[in-house]
């Protein structure tokens, strides 16, 4: 059974890291002492799960960590330090730390390195999630001993709400733009006064009209989604900003 060890120290390990070309080799004290650190470990880099979900939300999330006190978000898993650098790489999250336990060194410290050998992985760690302070573990969200690769709790959301409570969480907001488009360049200035970030997807580069008319069955741009709404062109998206602004005041 894997055990939850709330109140107890992180394990004191050292850990094989790069930079600049050179192998750095990091305790725990190094990693954790006199900081407030939020861990979350997968079973690999690369995997689906984990590239799609895991890691893109800690990342997307990290700013209102930071406003709760985190100083550093932290990604793990038995990986070796090259494929974690290119891991990184691959997923552009630059918000966020990757550590690499190649060894399973802390992850085997921590009670949570189990036999993935029906994969061909070896030894991995389970998927959890933790709150360290001053390399204390005061909080651990691990995922339910399931059949496969449960990812129900060790999740940003759940860490960020136990962190806050009462967290506003932000917009998921896309913008299908067109090259040269001047109402294109109007919304993305709308949303970046606003301070909403969002994500830009350009015709021709990142989808085509098919794409755009299988979604919105419209052929002008921009079109905007907020939350999973379709919101349509800068007009519509200026009166989203402005009865938005009026709420939140």
């Amino acid at each position: 059974m894997l055990e939850n060890i709330e109140g107890k120290r992180v394990p004191g390990v050292t850990f094989k890291t790069r930079r600049d070309f050179e192998w750095v080799d990091l305790s725990s004290d190094d990693v954790f002492g006199g900081k407030a650190v939020v861990v979350f470990s997968l079973p690999g880099a690369f995997t689906p799960t984990c590239s799609s979900s895991h890691v893109p939300r800690y990342d997307q999330l990290a700013e209102l960590f930071g406003a709760c006190g985190i100083d550093e978000i932290i990604c793990l898993s038995v990986n070796d330090a090259f494929v974690m650098a290119e891991w990184q790489h691959s997923q552009k999250a630059d918000r966020v730390t990757f550590l690499p336990d190649g060894n399973g060194d802390f992850t085997d410290g921590m009670g949570l390195l189990v036999g993935k050998e029906d994969l061909g992985f070896g030894k991995r760690s389970w998927r959890y999630s933790m709150l360290v302070r001053d390399g204390v573990i005061e909080k651990m969200f691990i995922e339910p001993e399931e059949p496969g690769d449960p990812f129900k709790v060790s999740d940003a959301d759940t860490m960020l709400r136990y962190l806050d409570p009462d967290v506003q969480m932000p917009h998921d907001v896309a913008v299908f733009s067109r090259p040269g488009c001047p109402f294109c360049a109007k919304a993305k200035g709308l949303l970046r006064d606003a301070g909403i970030e969002f994500e830009e997807l350009v015709l021709n580069r990142d989808y085509t009209d098919r794409t755009m008319r299988a979604v919105a069955d419209v052929t002008s741009y921009p079109q905007v989604f907020i939350d999973g709404e379709h919101i349509g062109g800068s007009d519509d998206l200026e009166a989203w900003v402005a009865k938005t602004c009026r709420e939140a005041a």
